[in-house]
């Protein structure tokens, strides 16, 4: 069996180019004993691995130059050597920029495809959707009746923790990028949505739209969004730090905000998270969301760009806000 895959060229510096990667055609051997060959059927691109692509070591390594990425990814077995797995079965792994491999199958997560479609274990009830539920209910404890700001809330991790906030009896503020987001992004239960495009003054907007002040804010964005929410957030105000995707492609540092002492002022807590340190989370997880879809409150979300060769370019397409909900690639 012949499979494409994405290769990383070079470390990036600013943000990325077409040129950064390569298409690699290359041959999947047949299963060894214990071993499953699956074509991919969906891979997942996301934020963070932009990171993975300076070559610097964070909480997880960097990718090797001239070697295939790695990735979340969905697909179905079509040789098996392996006993818990037989051809038809679909798996969730982390061998994602790619059309198929062969790799041991205990290392392989079946998925149950009866009762939600394959790709929907990359987003609303994979780790994206986890990633939503652990930062609102773990980091920020959000309580019913609070008002809660999401950054960044047509995006994969956005849109499902405006859901989730809203399935908790939560107000929910969120900010997106242009006129058909935002209408998106109410259409999925936001109490109010802010234009960040179209606003000279974020704090301002944020204000206006929450008079009252908020109680928690869910960082998807950092820069100009982690000033302004520094600015509107109450006494004992909480920040569940996911992510900073404004700053990922930065060549050179930027400035620092200068409103930090409101972090001592108001009594704020700030914490970062990584989702991977939260999986004892995963069977709450799992149970909440199960009631929240049998109860009709969450619609999942996706973009889908079609073919391995397109990669790439769904991933640039995270930075310059091309996707609504997750960003997904079919193979």
């Amino acid at each position: 069996m012949k499979s494409r895959e994405v290769h990383l060229n070079a470390y990036l510096k600013g943000d990325p180019r077409p040129e950064n990667y390569s298409i690699v055609e290359t041959d999947v051997p047949a299963p060894g004993k214990g071993e499953v060959t699956v074509r991919n059927h969906y891979i997942s691109v996301d934020p963070y691995m932009r990171g993975r692509m300076s070559g610097i070591r964070t909480y997880v390594g960097p990718f090797e130059i001239g070697k295939v990425m790695e990735g979340g990814a969905v697909g179905e077995v079509v040789e098996s050597q392996y006993d818990g797995l037989k051809p038809g079965d679909f798996v969730n792994s982390m061998f994602g920029w790619r059309e198929a491999y062969t790799a041991p199958g205990d290392g392989l997560q079946k998925i149950d495809v009866s009762q939600l479609p394959p790709q929907a274990y990359l987003g609303i009830a994979g780790l994206t959707g986890m990633t939503a539920y652990v930062g609102i209910k773990r980091i920020i404890g959000l309580k019913e009746g609070e008002t809660m700001w999401m950054s960044a809330g047509a995006g994969a991790v956005g849109s499902a923790g405006i859901q989730f906030a809203k399935a908790m009896g939560a107000n929910v503020i969120a900010t997106a990028g242009g006129r058909e987001k935002c209408d998106f992004v109410k259409s999925i239960g936001a109490d109010a949505v802010v234009d960040y495009k179209a606003e000279s003054d974020l704090t301002a907007a944020i204000q206006a739209a929450a008079p009252k002040g908020i109680d928690a804010y869910f960082e998807n964005v950092g820069g100009t969004h982690f000033t302004a929410a520094l600015n509107t957030l109450k006494q004992y105000g909480r920040i569940a730090a996911c992510g900073m995707i404004q700053r990922y492609n930065d060549a050179q540092p930027a400035a620092i905000t200068d409103n930090l002492t409101f972090i001592v002022g108001k009594s704020l807590r700030i914490q970062g998270f990584i989702v991977t340190d939260h999986f004892d989370m995963m069977g709450d997880f799992i149970k909440e969301l199960s009631g929240w879809m049998a109860a009709g409150k969450i619609t999942p979300a996706e973009t889908v760009i079609e073919g391995i060769e397109n990669a790439p370019d769904a991933f640039m397409g995270l930075f310059s806000g091309r996707n609504t909900g997750k960003m997904l690639v079919k193979i």
